[in-house]
Parts: structure tokens; sequence; C-alpha cells
């Protein structure tokens, strides 16, 4: 009697099912760690706009710029850009500054709204929001 050497139809099959399940999971898992990516690097780079205004606060004299990126001298790179699809909202004036960023997964921000204006118009800060914001510590 000869037997012939291989693998049935339905074990490559059951294989082959095991190896889409294991690809889907991956995928799912890979998206979402980039998101929470992004939304790291956004609060690095609000936090280091924050630190760079100021530092620019302090050397003119106790005022903040006109245009927020005119502080950029005092980062360590140019001026940061949204890592994602969205943008950053910066406000400055003279008296006060807001910068806030959207979270792409929908929390993990220190704001539930954003602010509309270099006052702090229309920003709720609140645990856990959609939205990482800073401000002028002064």
């Amino acid at each position: 009697m000869k037997r012939n050497k291989g693998f049935t139809l339905l074990e490559l099959l059951v294989v082959i099912g095991i190896i889409a399940l294991l690809v889907g999971i991956a995928t799912v898992s890979y998206s979402a760690a980039q998101l929470r990516t992004r939304d790291a690097r956004r609060k690095a780079d609000l936090n280091a706009m924050k630190d760079a205004l100021e530092q620019y606060y302090s050397a003119t004299s106790f005022v903040y710029p006109a245009t927020c990126s005119d502080a950029s001298t005092f980062l360590k790179g140019p001026w940061p850009v949204d890592p994602g699809s969205t943008s950053y909202s910066p406000f400055c004036d003279a008296d006060s500054y807001y910068i806030c960023g959207t979270m792409e997964t929908g929390s993990g921000g220190n704001a539930t709204s954003q602010a509309t204006d270099a006052n702090g118009t229309g920003l709720a800060w609140g645990n856990n929001g959609a939205y990482y914001c800073v401000g002028n510590l002064q």
C-alpha cells in the first residue's frame, strides 16, 4: 500500500486561517501604536514650544512674541509641525499665548476644547480630553 506524503486541503486551510488571524491582530496593534506615538510626539512638541516661548519672554524684557514661531531661535531645531494630518493651533500676543494640538486617540490630553485666541477664549481644561494645550506661565 502506497501512502502519499503531504498535507490535506483541510490542514492547509486551517493554517492559512490562523496566519490571517495573526496578521489581522498585528495590523490593529500596529495602527494603535502609531496613534499613541504621534500623540506622544505632539505633547513633546508642544512642551518644547512652550519652553521656547518662555525663554523668549525672559530674553526680551518679559514680552511674548506677536507670532509664536518668532521664538524658534530658542528651539534646538525648526518650529515643530504636527506629525499627523491635523495642525497645531498657536495663538500669541505680547501678553500671553496658547498652543493646542488634537490628540488622534481622542483622549489623553489636558483639555476638552482648545483655545481660539491668545487670551485662552474657549479653552476648557480637563483630564483625559481630546486636546493637549500649553499656555503662558505668567
